[in-house]
């Protein structure tokens, strides 16, 4: 139990944290939260949970997946609430990731508008998926289906 004494039903959980029951139980299952059991096999969790979850949120917010959460929260101590400085320094890790999102969704913005209309479906000439046909070096065929990167602008 918490300092508090007080454990939280996924039902109180939820309604703090605006999370659903089922992602809930979907966090559980991928370890990113934890939870007891009462005798008669309903999940407790420690107040501490909603921090946890809190962060869950944020890092989902900003378009972090899940593994990638789950990986930083694996390097916590077990059993530990994030506290600001573990936040600082996950958001911190994070930053390279969110900046290289940041540079695709600005180019993005910025060649969207020479796609809107121009019907080509071309690859070729593509300047928001293939600018100056780099891809033609890897073959011919779906590149980007097969798993490739896009080229970066």
């Amino acid at each position: 139990m918490d300092a508090m004494g007080e454990q939280l039903t996924i039902s109180q959980v939820s309604e703090r944290t605006g999370v659903a029951t089922s992602a809930l139980r979907y966090y559980e299952d991928l370890e990113l939260i934890s939870s007891t059991r009462t005798e008669g096999n309903q999940r407790r969790f420690e107040r501490s949970v909603i921090r946890t979850v809190s962060v869950i949120k944020a890092a989902q917010e900003v378009g972090l997946t899940l593994a990638q959460i789950a990986d930083a929260l694996s390097s916590l101590p077990e059993g530990r609430t994030p506290t600001k400085e573990d936040w600082s320094r996950l958001a911190s890790g994070w930053r390279d990731e969110l900046d290289h999102r940041i540079r695709e969704l600005t180019a993005l913005r910025d060649d969207l508008g020479d796609c809107i209309g121009c019907g080509c479906l071309s690859l070729r000439s593509c300047s928001l998926f293939n600018p100056d046909d780099r891809m033609a070096e890897s073959g011919t065929g779906a590149r980007f289906i097969a798993g490739e990167p896009r080229p970066t602008p």
